[in-house]
Order: structure tokens, then sequence, then C-alpha cells
């Protein structure tokens, strides 16, 4: 979290030059659709001169850490922190030191991490049990069979090939979703099946993967202790989710004249 709240002068003093540059010449963020369309297009001219277009491109930048905070639950209020800048930049007498000013982010920056904290803890609460109802059900569904570590997993299509170990390196066609079907990562959004050794991503893929023989597909229903556990990982995959994989088999073994790889995504990695 302490990350996120370390703005650097240059981006403030970017923050501010855009509001400077805003009250004088730089269109408002309610700008018309025309003008929208044309920064989509590359013609940055309509912003101003070059100094222009540098604070505007580092009023971007300031602007998505602040959007960050903000998704993340962090607000600030933008009026009175554009305030502050402009008395800085103007020189003018300002109301903290630099001492109470590292007082309050202190306090500031204590009080979101327990809010991170609480809001983590009550999310993997809730997907913890959201996970064991859904695997609860799709248990007793036709076709679904469930291991002894609690794999579900379901063969859609028989393969006719080798069939890997857990020492082996595989390439694999793949689909990830969360259980509400939202898919956070995809082999053909990657650009291509992913090659992997397979002792070197989440434990439900280790086990699930030596159930197929080439040419092989299936779904894998993972619980979030063979994923990704209470940490989770990235911005879609919670603390204690459960994932679903449409995997295929393509080759067990590393592809000819291709060193092996990771997927290209970190969603099926090993949790270490």
């Amino acid at each position: 979290m302490n990350t996120i709240f370390k703005i650097s002068a240059l981006t403030l003093a970017a923050t501010l030059a855009l509001s400077a540059c805003g009250k004088k010449e730089a269109a408002p963020a309610s700008a018309s659709e025309p003008a929208a369309a044309s920064a989509a297009q590359g013609d940055t001219s309509s912003i101003g001169s070059t100094m222009q277009q540098a604070s505007y491109a580092m009023g971007v930048d300031i602007g998505r850490s602040l959007k960050q905070m903000k998704e993340q639950g962090a607000e600030i209020d933008l009026k009175v922190f554009t305030e502050a800048m402009q008395a800085v930049y103007d020189g003018k007498e300002i109301k903290m030191t630099e001492e109470q000013a590292q007082e309050v982010m202190m306090k500031f920056l204590q009080e979101q991490q327990a809010k991170a904290v609480e809001k983590h803890k009550a999310d993997a609460k809730a997907n913890k049990e959201k996970g064991e109802a859904f695997l609860k059900e799709n248990a007793a569904k036709d076709g679904v069979k469930t291991t002894a570590s609690g794999l579900q997993y379901k063969i859609t299509k028989q393969g006719e090939g080798k069939q890997p170990t857990k020492d082996d390196i595989v390439t694999v066609e793949y689909e990830g979703r969360l259980i509400d079907g939202t898919v956070f990562d995809s082999s053909k959004a990657n650009g291509g099946p992913a090659t992997f050794p397979l002792s070197q991503v989440i434990p439900g893929w280790t086990e699930g993967v030596q159930l197929l023989k080439e040419g092989g597909e299936a779904t894998f229903y993972i619980p979030s202790n063979l994923a990704y556990r209470e940490q989770g990982a990235g911005d879609k995959i919670g603390p204690n989710a459960t994932l679903v994989f449409d995997v295929k088999l393509v080759k067990v073994g590393a592809p000819e004249n291709a060193p092996a790889q990771q997927p290209v995504q970190v969603d099926v990695k090993k949790v270490n």
C-alpha cells in the first residue's frame, strides 16, 4: 500500500501544471466526443504547446495513481489537494509544517492499511464460502469426478497420445474463469498455446494435467487450497478464490527448437 502514496515532487508539480493549464486553455474533463476521438487517434496538438502536452501527460500519470488509490478505497479530496499544490507552487504560506505533513500521512497510511487488511479478510471469507458451495453442487453433476485432494474435473475429450508426469514440460491451450464466469486469463488472449514445466504451476494444474493424454481436453474445478489460497493473484483472482479452467493438452515435452517457457500470464504459476 505504501508505494501507492509515494508521489514524487515532479509528478505533483505536473498535477498543478495541468490544473493551471486547464483554467486557461486545456479542455475540461467533460470534453466533447470529437475532441476525445482526436486524442485517441494520436493528435495531441489540440492540447497546446509542447510544455502543455507534457503537463497533460504527467497529469494523466498522476491521475492513474490517484484512480488506483480510489479503487483500493483510499480516496482523497481533489479540491484540497489542488489548493495545497497551488499554494506551494505560488510560494504562498501553507497550512502545515513538514513534520505535521509526515505525521498526517503516516496516520493516513496506517488507516488505509488497516482497511485493506479488513477487506482482504472479508473477501477471503466470502470467497471461501462461495467456493465451497459451488464445489458441493458441482460435484453432483454428470461427468464430474473429485480426486483425493479435492480437485474436481470433467473429461470432455479423451486424448490418445502421451500422458505427462509432474516432471514433464507441457504445451496447453486454456481459459481460466472465476465461478461467476469472469474470464481472467486464456492462452488465446496471450497469443497461442503456453509451454511450461508442469511442476512449476499451481497444484490444481500439476495434478489435473497429469490426468490427460495428448489431445485430451478437460475442465478443472480448482478449490482455493490448490490454487492461490488466501493471498489471491493479480487484480481479478481474489483471496480464497475457486477457479475453473478449460484445458487442452497439446503436447508433452519441450517443443522442437524452442526452450521451455512459463505462461505469459502469472495466473497459473506455482505459489511458494
